[in-house]
């Protein structure tokens, strides 16, 4: 399944400065039922943002409506526990097309790149520049640039490189997940297969 491209990114941000967010905690997993990636932003951080009476709670950050965009800030270990896919499915069908936290849980990492969200990984000092800049301002807004593989603070101009997979990256730039991609060389592939000796 394809989906938007990624290059350039600007906007404001939803901060969530809690360590050790776990896959649990993004996606409950009494909402695993489904198979399609559709639906699973309702239930984003879902026993954090509803009472059990669903109703929301007035002191999460996304029933703030102080913040929005399509950048999730989350803090230490995002993604952590298990490995489900539906974690990096509800952050994407929320509407958020980048995470950045100074570390994220590799499985969690890689299912976002999967999918289109791109998760941007700083150094924890920078990470606390963008929390407090948020907290000072919630319209800051932030520009993720894939091509260049770099993060800016517009407010301040304070920047910072990040690191991302060569083969992932040109993924998200062209909107291709894995079937896409081997789709796009195919006739490489049945080129390739033409010259192998029989």
């Amino acid at each position: 399944m394809a989906y938007d491209k990624f290059e350039i990114l600007k906007s404001t941000a939803v901060p969530l400065p809690i360590e050790n967010v776990d896959t649990d905690q993004i996606i409950p997993a009494r909402f695993l039922k489904a198979t399609e990636r559709k639906g699973f932003g309702d239930n984003l951080f879902r026993d954090w943002r509803y009472n059990n009476d669903n109703t929301p709670k007035a002191d999460f950050v996304l029933n703030d409506a102080t913040y929005s965009g399509k950048i999730l800030v989350g803090g230490k270990n995002f993604g952590s526990g298990s490995s489900r896919e539906h974690a990096a499915w509800a952050v994407y069908d929320y509407g958020f097309r980048c995470v950045i936290s100074s570390f994220f849980a590799d499985i969690f990492k890689g299912n976002c790149l999967n999918i289109g969200v791109l998760p941007v990984q700083v150094s924890a000092g920078f990470a606390d520049k963008i929390f407090s800049t948020i907290e000072s301002n919630s319209n800051t807004e932030i520009e993720v640039n894939l091509p260049e593989q770099k993060v800016t603070l517009l407010a301040t101009g304070e920047s910072e490189s990040f690191d991302i997979n060569g083969y992932k990256k040109e993924n998200m730039l062209n909107g291709f997940d894995d079937i896409d991609y081997l789709q796009n060389i195919k006739k490489d592939i049945t080129a390739f297969a033409e010259e192998l000796p029989l």
